[in-house]
């Protein structure tokens, strides 16, 4: 059995996934990556004027994110990645990498996560495209390697949860 390296923590935009990851990086010693800094910044600017991304578009995101972990484990780190991970393909994009990963989906109600993304400032992501995410959510029922956390638990103990799911082994 493996160690987990890499852990994916997923969900729409405005669900806690940077906290999460950020809190993660510091309590696994692990590399703390944001997958929204791998978009192109057409990708970027199309999300900002509130228009949402194709499939098309986020595969070779998805792409260049899974080169990059694969280069990071290689060096022997671990890595607390921080995205969306909505639809499965892309999320089998990360799996096809071949490296030991677990998601931590957070998982949570539309009304809540909206209330959060209008507190929050400096965000390219603007509320109007919270519904469009939950359309494109695949959720990830039936994928052993995910982990559900709900977004109203607290971020305390929210990475506990996740410290255990990531002490688990594969």
């Amino acid at each position: 059995m493996s160690e987990v390296r890499v852990a994916v923590v997923m969900g729409v935009s405005g669900s806690g996934k940077t906290t999460l990851a950020r809190a993660l990086s510091d309590a696994w010693e692990a590399t703390f990556l944001d997958a929204d800094d791998f978009h192109s910044d057409q990708a970027r600017a199309l999300m900002a004027a509130g228009k949402p991304l194709t499939d098309g578009m986020r595969q070779p995101w998805a792409a260049r994110i899974a080169a990059d972990l694969q280069r990071r484990v290689a060096g022997g780190a671990r890595v607390s990645l921080a995205f969306s991970g909505l639809r499965r393909q892309h999320r089998d994009v990360l799996r096809a990498a071949g490296l030991p990963l677990r998601f931590l989906f957070l998982r949570g109600e539309a009304a809540l996560i909206g209330q959060r993304m209008r507190e929050r400032s400096g965000h390219y992501m603007p509320v109007s495209l919270l519904d469009s995410q939950f359309a494109t959510l695949e959720e990830p029922v039936a994928e052993d390697d995910v982990v559900v956390l709900p977004v109203d638990l607290p971020p305390d103990a929210q990475l506990r949860r996740a410290l255990q799911a990531l002490a688990e082994p594969l």
